[in-house]
């Protein structure tokens, strides 16, 4: 079994409860229930408007991406980065309405000794690329630049970051109110939707540190100094059995595993724009698992127990960390999306047509479970005959 100190002797933490600590006084914005913080429509003053500004980054996954172009001399891996800062922004704000006049600006800080040029260009370029698709999906955004800066003594390697910023109308808002009776549409992290190049193995951005150092193997701790912070234990440090180079078939796909685990962070922006143009108004909540993965929605459904009792099959990825690690399924549950990463809480007949959407982009979705009454937010995940409670 994995011993749970791994995580804090890395320096991680899945609850992040220090920063929940950290900012608990903090003014929660006009609708303490949404997805995102909503503030008053300071840019253009209309009491029927509201502003949203939200900034995340790739997190740890850019040291694996350093590694695997190190190895391999493939570049492409800085697109998913790339792509993987952007979702995680743009998602975030699609879980509150936001699809369309979106303000996207970069921060990226690089050790120049270790990271290039080309890699600088890739993750530009790449930006575009991946905006510009959005385009063809009808979500309208905009690039406002950023900023590039060595910074290579307080960054090992590379850090990719976006700040997002929309205004919006009141009235277009998704303000979460799940309530008994609502069914849970969950849509799958992985395979490879219609806008998709390749296979997505469904890691998205959260729980890479576990992943890459349970996964992979202790000769990197040596030839990849760079990856890791030099204060942590060396025996928590790369403890798996895989190479970066080792392949997996899946789907009748060979994919390396460092390319499994890297695996772009899947924007649902397509199907939430589609999903949000014709049925916004029977939508009582949308819960992006990320940092939590499924106990993430506990912060936004007071007074009901949520219930994922027919959740999707658990992709390759995830047997594969859990392998490696030993995790615990309890535990999994909080730190992996496990290849449910987008829940819809909706109505019955509502369910059915999100999920015809849905499989219209190649995205497998199923209702995944049920919201009943209850005195406190809780969370029931059934998994392979057992019921984990948060």
């Amino acid at each position: 079994m994995a011993d749970p100190k791994r995580y804090e002797l890395r320096g991680v933490s899945a609850s992040k409860s220090e920063v929940h600590q950290a900012i608990k006084g903090l003014d929660k914005g006009l609708y303490p229930l949404a997805f995102c913080k909503i503030l008053p429509d300071v840019a253009g003053g209309d009491s029927d408007y509201v502003n949203i500004m939200h900034a995340d980054t790739a997190g740890t996954k850019t040291s694996l991406a350093y590694m695997y172009w190190k190895e391999t001399g493939d570049l492409s891996v800085w697109e998913g980065i790339a792509q993987d800062a952007i979702v995680m922004n743009l998602d975030d704000m699609a879980c509150v309405g936001i699809t369309e006049g979106i303000l996207l600006s970069s921060t990226i800080g690089r050790n120049k000794n270790l990271i290039d040029g080309d890699v600088i260009a890739t993750l530009i370029s790449s930006t575009s690329q991946f905006c510009n698709m959005l385009k063809e999906h009808n979500v309208d955004i905009h690039l406002a630049g950023g900023e590039t800066a060595d910074v290579g003594d307080i960054v090992r390697t590379i850090d990719v970051g976006f700040t997002a910023f929309a205004r919006a109308k009141k009235s277009d808002l998704i303000i979460n109110d799940i309530k008994p009776g609502n069914v849970i549409v969950g849509f799958a992290s992985y395979g490879q939707a219609t806008y998709e190049d390749s296979y997505n193995g469904g890691m998205g951005s959260n729980g890479l540190t576990s992943a890459r150092h349970d996964v992979f193997d202790h000769s990197y701790a040596k030839k990849y100094p760079d990856s890791f912070d030099a204060n942590t234990p060396l025996e928590v440090i790369f403890s798996g059995s895989q190479k970066l180079t080792d392949t997996i078939e899946i789907d009748g796909q060979e994919i390396t595993i460092g390319k499994l685990v890297l695996g772009a962070t899947r924007t649902f922006l397509p199907l939430l724009k589609q999903i949000l143009s014709n049925h916004k108004d029977k939508i009582s909540g949308i819960i992006h698992n990320t940092g939590g993965a499924h106990t993430k929605v506990k912060k936004f459904a007071p007074g009901v127990k949520v219930i994922k009792n027919n959740l999707l099959p658990v992709p390759p990825l995830f047997e594969l960390i859990q392998k490696e690690s030993g995790t615990s399924d309890e535990e999994m549950f909080q730190v992996f999306n496990m290849g449910t990463r987008l829940e819809i809480y909706t109505d019955k007949e509502t369910a059915k047509e999100l999920i015809q959407i849905s499989e219209s982009l190649n995205i497998a979705a199923q209702v995944i479970g049920r919201v009943e009454a209850a005195d406190n937010a809780s969370v029931e995940v059934h998994h392979k005959g057992e019921v984990y409670k948060y």
